[in-house]
């Protein structure tokens, strides 16, 4: 594999932020409806970003004012409730010392993806962002990989997508791109294990390693 470009998912992969995001839904459905969800039915409104999910739950004329309450208790409690999985900054060292391409392919919005990656300190290792808000179709279809690609000039054989999440597995298959499946905060772990991927990660240790071996000018 002749890697020039690396493609991150954000949440389960570079972050631990699924506890944040399932409490923050839970706070608009709690005082819209006066209840919580379970976690499997806020991951069943994954797709499109928070908008997309909120609507459905709060419908089309309160959409707003719940995403501006969203994005309010997002950004209070991230700092609690968030972090950066332990050892990735140490894989982005890697990745831009050897001066590969660094992406990120995130189904979240723009407003939540631009919070995390300030609070956690890793806005400025990207050379690309797409979000949610950043295509038409969403994952898991490959248009924001294609995206990618397209800016960078780059072919199927030169890039590896990275992510925890079934939607990244299908869309790494959409895109004919190998996928590291890595699974240390996955919400859809068992998912992701029945299906088909190029490599399996349960440790960051073991996938910096061997992310180390497949980027020519990285010393040990």
């Amino acid at each position: 594999m002749h890697l020039r470009c690396v493609i991150f998912d954000m949440d389960g992969t570079l972050t631990e932020t699924n506890r944040l995001i399932f409490d923050s839904f839970n706070y608009i459905v709690k005082k819209y409806h006066g209840r919580t969800m379970p976690d499997h039915e806020i991951t069943a409104l994954f797709g499109p970003p928070e908008e997309g999910a909120l609507v459905k739950i709060v419908g089309e004329d309160l959409l707003e004012t719940a995403m501006a309450e969203y994005l309010e208790y997002y950004r209070k409690h991230h700092k609690t409730l968030a972090r950066l999985v332990p050892g990735m900054k140490e894989v982005l060292d890697d990745v831009r010392q050897a001066g590969r391409i660094i992406a990120l392919f995130t189904g979240k919005g723009i407003h939540t993806t631009t919070i995390t990656l300030e609070e956690c300190g890793i806005r400025d290792y990207f050379d690309a962002i797409v979000t949610g808000n950043d295509v038409q179709e969403h994952k898991p279809s490959a248009e924001g990989i294609r995206k990618i690609m397209e800016q960078f000039d780059l072919n199927r054989s030169e890039v590896l997508m990275v992510g925890d999440a079934v939607s990244d597995v299908k869309a790494a298959r959409e895109a004919g791109i190998p996928i590291a499946a890595v699974l240390w905060d996955s919400y859809g772990k068992e998912r992701v294990l029945n299906m088909k991927t190029d490599f399996v990660f349960h440790a960051v240790r073991d996938f910096r390693e061997w992310l180390r071996k497949h980027m020519v000018g990285v010393s040990a």
